[in-house]
C-alpha cells in the first residue's frame, strides 16, 4: 500500500469521484462527520448501553457519549499522524499535503464517531444474543433457514458482528431508491472496518491475522468492500478468500477506542462507587513514572491532584492526562511501524506495540476491569436481560417471516418499520431475516424492552 493511494473522495452511490477541491469550510471528510452526527442511527446511541445500565440516577456513558469522546481522541491521533506523514513526504504534491496535514484528522474523527453505530441494544451481550439465537435454531425454523441461506449468509447471523453491521448501516439504502446509504467517502468507511473479512472467514484466531479476529462485512456488503479495497489498492490476503489487509487508518480509529474505554469505563465505575480514587490512581499514575518532561511527571501530576478537592474531579484530571499521554505515544508508534502498516503485516493493535512496561500496566487495567467492572452485578443483569429481550424478539419476528400467512404473523410484520422491508416470499429468506435483524439491532434499549413487553403480553398497550 502507498500513502498516496490510501485516500479518495469517492463516495458510495456515486459513479465517479468528486473533484478534489479543498474547501475552507467543509471538506469531503467533515461532510462525512456531519452526515453521521445528524443521523437518526447515531442519535439512537444515546439510549444504548455502553457498560452500565441506562438510565440511572448517576449519569454514566452511553454509546453516544462514548462515540463522541472516541471521535475527539481520534481527531488528535489523525492530526498527529497526518503531520508526521506530510513532513516525511514533502514532495508528494498539494493534494497529498492538504489531506495529511488537514483532512486525515476529520477522517479518523468520522470513523470513530460511527464505530459503534452498528451495535445492537444491551452492549456486547446484544451481539451474543443474536448469535446465540441463530446457533440455537431448532426444528422447522432451523431447516428452512439452513436450506435457504448460503454458508456465508448463515454465518452473517451465527457470527453477527457490530463492526460488520456498522458498514451495512452506513452503506445500505434499506427501503430508499437512492443507492449508497449515507454516501460516505471510501476513505472514512475503510478507516472503520477493523476486521476486513467476510463472516465465514472471521472469528478465526488460528490464522494469526488480526483481520480474522472477528469480521468486517456481511455477504450483502461484500461487493461494496471489494470496491473500497480496489479503489485504494488494499490487497486481498494471499491464501484466503474475502480477507483483506487492514487499511492503515484503521489502527488510529481502533487506538482511539482502546484508549477511551479503558479509562472511561473505570471513571464511570468510580462515579458509581464500584472502585475507589486510590485504585484509579494505582492503575493510571504508574504510566507517568518514567516521563522526563516536567509537566508529564508523576510528581507534577500528584502536585496538581493535591490542589483538587473533589474526588470525581481528580479522576477526571488523571483521565485527561492519561489520554493525552497515550495519544502522543500511539501516534509515534503508528509511524514507527509505517513499513508494516503499508505492507499490511502489522498483526496487532497499536496498544500491543507499546513498550513492555506500558503493556504490563495495560494488562493490569484489563484484568481489574474484567473482574470488577464488566462482571459487576448490574452489568451482568443487563446482559441477561439483553439475551431474553433480543432472543424473544427474534423468536417472534423470525417465526412470523417464515410463516407470513398466520394471523399473528401478519400483525407482527406490520410492527416492523417500513424502512426494513419484509416480503415473506420463500426466495427472500436472507433479505427478510436481515431486515428483521436490522430492525432489532437498530432499537434502543428502552424501545426493545417496550416492544418485547407488548408483543409478549407483559404490558398491554394503551390506545392513544
Amino acid at each position: 500500500m502507498n500513502w498516496a493511494t490510501l485516500f479518495t473522495t469517492q463516495r458510495t452511490g456515486a459513479s465517479e469521484p468528486t473533484n478534489w477541491k479543498p474547501d475552507p469550510v467543509r471538506n469531503s471528510f467533515i461532510k462525512d462527520y456531519d452526515r453521521i452526527i445528524f443521523s437518526s442511527a447515531f442519535r439512537r446511541l444515546q439510549n444504548k448501553t455502553q457498560v452500565f445500565p441506562l438510565p440511572g440516577a448517576i449519569f454514566v456513558h452511553n454509546r453516544l457519549t462514548h462515540s463522541l469522546e472516541v471521535a475527539s481522541v481520534g481527531r488528535s491521533l489523525g492530526k498527529a499522524a497526518g503531520e508526521m506523514i506530510a513532513d516525511k513526504n514533502p514532495d508528494m504534491g498539494p493534494e497529498f499535503t492538504e489531506f495529511y496535514r488537514h483532512e486525515l484528522a476529520s477522517v479518523i474523527a468520522a470513523a470513530c464517531l460511527a464505530h459503534d453505530i452498528g451495535n445492537p441494544p444491551f452492549g456486547h451481550s446484544g451481539e451474543d444474543a443474536i448469535r446465540a439465537f441463530f446457533h440455537g435454531l431448532e426444528g422447522d425454523m432451523r431447516k428452512t433457514i439452513h436450506n435457504s441461506l448460503s454458508k456465508n449468509q448463515l454465518s452473517d447471523f451465527e457470527n453477527f458482528e457490530g463492526n460488520s453491521n456498522a458498514l451495512r448501516v452506513l452503506t445500505h439504502n434499506f427501503n430508499e431508491p437512492e443507492q449508497g446509504g449515507y454516501r460516505l467517502t471510501y476513505t472514512t468507511l475503510a478507516s472503520l472496518v477493523k476486521y476486513p473479512c467476510a463472516s465465514i472467514a472471521g472469528f478465526n484466531k488460528e490464522t494469526g491475522l488480526i483481520a480474522t479476529k472477528k469480521s468486517g462485512f456481511f455477504d450483502s456488503e461484500a461487493a461494496i468492500y471489494e470496491k473500497i479495497a480496489e479503489s485504494m489498492q488494499i490487497p486481498e490476503t494471499k491464501g484466503f478468500d474475502q480477507v483483506y489487509a487492514r487499511h492503515p487508518f484503521v489502527y488510529l480509529t481502533e487506538a482511539a477506542d482502546d484508549i477511551c474505554y479503558r479509562v472511561i469505563d473505570l471513571e464511570d465505575a468510580h462515579r458509581l462507587h464500584i472502585t475507589t480514587l486510590e485504585k484509579f490512581k494505582e492503575l493510571f499514575l504508574p504510566f507517568f513514572e518514567n516521563e522526563t518532561e516536567v509537566y508529564k511527571t508523576r510528581d507534577y501530576i500528584e502536585s496538581k491532584l493535591a490542589n483538587i478537592n473533589d474526588d470525581n474531579q481528580k479522576v477526571q484530571y488523571i483521565r485527561a492526562r492519561w489520554i493525552g499521554l497515550m495519544t502522543e505515544k500511539l501516534s509515534h508508534i503508528f509511524m514507527a511501524h509505517e513499513k508494516e502498516l503499508l505492507a499490511g503485516t502489522l498483526e496487532k493493535d497499536l496498544l500491543k506495540c507499546l513498550p513492555a512496561t506500558d503493556r504490563e500496566l495495560i494488562d493490569l487495567i484489563n484484568k481489574y476491569s474484567i473482574k470488577h467492572v464488566y462482571n459487576y452485578k448490574a452489568v451482568v443483569e443487563i446482559e441477561i436481560a439483553g439475551f431474553n429481550v433480543i432472543g424473544g424478539l427474534l423468536k417472534e419476528f423470525v417465526h412470523a417471516v417464515l410463516h407470513p400467512s398466520l394471523p399473528k404473523s401478519a400483525k407482527l410484520i406490520k410492527l416492523v418499520s417500513a424502512q426494513f422491508p419484509v416480503s415473506g416470499k420463500p426466495g427472500q429468506v436472507y433479505r427478510d431475516i436481515q431486515s428483521l435483524v436490522d430492525f432489532i439491532a437498530g432499537m434502543t434499549d428502552l424501545y426493545a424492552i417496550d416492544i418485547y413487553r407488548k408483543i409478549t403480553g407483559i404490558t398491554i398497550p394503551e390506545i392513544r
